[in-house]
């Protein structure tokens, strides 16, 4: 009972807080940090021109979503399959 009173609170907080500001600018630092993980990965020491860097970057991102979403396939496919 607790944690759907606390969703119902942190519902009411995000739509409260997306009402007075713009959504995209409250989250575009967490989208550049998380950007810039896969910049370090394919270039650690910045010898890549910025456009070389941001085209590896987004490969280096989709490689990742589409592991998360194997992974995810894997684990839907089990859960059907039932207990071993």
């Amino acid at each position: 009972m607790a944690d759907s009173l606390k969703t119902l609170r942190g519902r009411a907080g995000a739509h409260a807080m997306h009402s007075h500001h713009d959504s995209k600018a409250v989250s575009q630092p967490a989208r550049d940090a998380f950007m810039a993980r896969f910049e370090d990965e394919v270039d650690p020491d910045r010898v890549l021109s910025e456009s070389e860097r941001a085209r590896r970057a987004e490969h280096a991102l989709r490689s990742y979503m589409a592991k998360l979403a194997l992974r995810s396939a894997k684990a839907r496919r089990a859960r059907k399959a039932g207990p071993a």
